[in-house]
């Protein structure tokens, strides 16, 4: 039932009247009568008995299309039980709502099924084996012909390995997807890549074997960017897109689609994380690093975690990807669940741009105020050749909003706590630092790195930079893509581009130069991820700017000396995160742990953790000051206990909801941010 109480989070058995026998098949929505009132549920399952001997009966079917597949249904009971979460709360984030409009437009007269014909076929008439139809099409339409020559009516190459042969396990890659067989990679792509083609590669692959596939992505620019590389290579209409920003009648229209098995390839953002594809053979995610990938609502999904967990529930291949690595990418391959797929050291020198810092020593001798200054001649210079050889340049600066963060005044180090590693708040200009983790005061803080005392925070927006900008190079036109207005392209000719994180546009031919101003906002910030963050950000950006050949250049305004820095002067994100993983186990931090945190009114937090059975080596910290007057706990448990603790969480809550407790409590598992 549809009912966001976890007390309840259980099948009930209903009797089926004679009159809605045909329409009450498993994955339908219904209505039943609960408590008095009329509810709405979802079909399971049929039953020929139950243990129960006094039961309703099912008062509705609202529609006969079988919405939820056994595959889904299967992914959301999995995921809410990762999450400590309700399986109503997931499948109303897998199943859009219901839009009567779009669903008559769609052709229901075959109505969805998983189960294989009688004759062995599939619903569409191809064999349930995987094998050619006798009238020479694979499974999915996909002619057999056409496969083994390596084209597709209606586009190019079905699947061109020419893009993945810079990187040596791509085409293994492609012909695993091919073979249909369960290849799960980290893909780390290479500066200038166009991504969208190398995943409409491995698509199609997967395609040409006779399987579906499900690829996410962050926001609409990027699924704008695949559903045109897509187009080109399986032709139109052989895939549908499934974003909640295009409106309750195109999503519903396009699941449905994909659920009656009208196409075999669904893309999107994090709403298409269920998709309902049959025969589904891949799964895909590109910068899993994004935070637009979590799901602002209960129970928190996040979309990598969500596909991952779908490749092992249903052994299918899975491909993760971005130009920089998370620390969560790299736990894949290094507990081999996943291998990397990455190219040669001489590939990656030669599409890299000239990567430059301004802090390092060489710099400082030349120009002492590069320490401090937000735009040191290095990247003055740079963007001027750049311009005089009419080329465009981009400038990167910290998204506006960012909680400011707390470091050192004079080398600006990130502040942490000396007891836990947390990071260090200020509760006012002249406060005592207090950590944001356990809520222990740091009175005699004093900087590991400088033994600094003195504390600050300040962040800087993008306005300002077009503004100071402008007026240092004058005549040169300045655009800007951020929160009013995100640019997808611009001309390739002389021009400015001021930029947040994110909102990059691509550049005709490339950038001749990329400068990336306030490093220290970004690494200096209250977060776990920080470090990690920075450099996605800066990696996606300069991975926008022309080779080194043809001389592209990329100017870090930070130190040379910063390990982050280090791993996009190398491009090497893959040493980075072995790095950042080693040293999260080494603290206790995620993914090398598993943690959850309880926010809301000091009582109702004491009061689910005091009823909470979790495991005898679970670690509680805090409280900490949360939002609106609430405090928040942290739970801590080793990789292992990470059921056990999401179940004794749920349970808790569940109690809790029983007994009708007023203050709600906030369950989080796997948050995005700890601090």
């Amino acid at each position: 039932m549809d009912v966001p109480l976890p007390h309840l989070d259980r099948p009930f058995d209903y009797l089926v009247p004679e009159a809605l026998d045909a329409d009450a098949r498993p994955g339908v929505r219904v209505k039943v009568r609960f408590a008095g009132q009329l509810v709405d549920g979802w079909l399971l399952e049929r039953a020929e008995s139950s243990e129960h001997p006094k039961l309703a009966y099912l008062e509705k079917v609202v529609s006969p299309v079988p919405v939820l597949s056994p595959e889904v249904a299967r992914l959301a009971r999995a995921v809410a039980d990762r999450y400590a979460g309700s399986l109503a709360d997931v499948l109303r984030l897998a199943v859009p709502p219901r839009h009567a409009r779009a669903e008559k437009a769609v052709t229901t007269d075959t109505p969805p099924t998983d189960e294989p014909a009688p004759d062995g076929t599939e619903p569409d008439g191809s064999p349930a084996d995987g094998t050619a139809t006798a009238d020479g099409t694979a499974p999915g339409g996909v002619p057999s012909e056409a496969a083994d020559a390596g084209a597709r009516p209606g586009g190019r190459a079905e699947a061109d390995p020419r893009g993945w042969r810079d990187y040596p396990a791509g085409p293994a890659l492609l012909r695993a997807l091919t073979d249909g067989r369960p290849a799960r990679a980290v893909w780390s792509a290479l500066p200038g890549e166009d991504w969208a083609d190398r995943y409409a590669d491995a698509v199609a692959a997967t395609v040409a074997g006779g399987r579906g596939a499900v690829v996410v992505v962050a926001d609409a620019r990027d699924l704008d960017r695949l559903d045109a590389a897509l187009t080109a290579v399986l032709g139109a209409g052989r895939h549908v897109r499934l974003a909640a920003a295009d409106g309750p009648a195109r999503r519903y229209r396009a699941f449905l689609t994909a659920r009656t098995g009208g196409v075999d390839v669904v893309i999107g953002t994090r709403a298409a994380m269920f998709a309902p594809v049959r025969r589904l053979g891949l799964v895909a995610i590109w910068d899993d690093g994004d935070d637009l990938h979590a799901e602002p609502r209960a129970p928190y999904p996040h979309a990598r975690d969500v596909l991952l967990t779908r490749a092992q529930l249903g052994d299918i291949a899975a491909v993760v990807g971005g130009y920089a690595r998370t620390a969560e990418a790299q736990l894949l391959v290094e507990t081999g669940w996943a291998r990397e797929v990455v190219a040669d050291r001489a590939v990656v020198r030669a599409r890299t741009p000239a990567l430059a810092p301004t802090g390092d020593d060489p710099q400082l001798a030349r120009d002492p105020g590069a320490a401090s200054a937000r735009l040191p001649s290095l990247a003055w210079t740079t963007a001027r050749d750049a311009l005089r050889v009419d080329l465009p340049v981009l400038v990167q600066v910290p998204r506006r909003g960012y909680v400011p963060s707390v470091a050192c005044a004079d080398c600006r180090a990130p502040a942490r706590c000396p007891h836990c590693a947390g990071p260090l708040a200020l509760p006012s200009a002249q406060g005592t630092p207090a950590c944001r983790w356990c809520g222990r005061v740091a009175a005699a803080y004093a900087c590991p790195e400088c033994g600094g005392r003195r504390l600050r925070a300040s962040v800087t927006g993008a306005r300002r930079t077009a503004e100071e900008l402008g007026r240092a190079f004058p005549g040169v036109p300045v655009r800007t893509s951020g929160r009013e207005e995100v640019l997808a392209t611009v001309p390739g000719g002389a021009g400015l581009v001021i930029a947040t994180p994110g909102a990059e546009p691509v550049a005709e031919g490339g950038y001749g130069a990329v400068l990336l101003l306030d490093s220290w906002a970004l690494l200096t910030r209250a977060d776990l991820r920080a470090g990690e963050e920075a450099l996605r950000r800066w990696m996606a950006a300069a991975a926008l700017a022309r080779p080194g050949t043809a001389g592209g250049r990329v100017v870090v305004v930070a130190d040379g000396a910063l390990a982050p820095v280090q791993a996009l002067l190398r491009w090497d994100s893959a040493w980075f995160a072995a790095r950042e993983l080693a040293e999260r186990r080494e603290l206790g931090f995620p993914p090398a742990v598993r943690m959850a945190s309880v926010t809301g009114a000091a009582e109702a937090v004491a009061d689910l953790l005091a009823g909470a059975r979790l495991p005898g080596d679970a670690e509680v910290l805090g409280p900490v000051p949360a939002d609106e007057g609430r405090e928040r706990m942290l739970v801590r448990v080793p990789r292992s206990r990470a059921a056990a603790m999401a179940e004794a969480l749920h349970a808790a809550a569940g109690q809790r909801s029983a007994r009708k407790a007023a203050d709600p409590v906030r369950l989080q598992v796997d948050p995005l941010t700890l601090f």
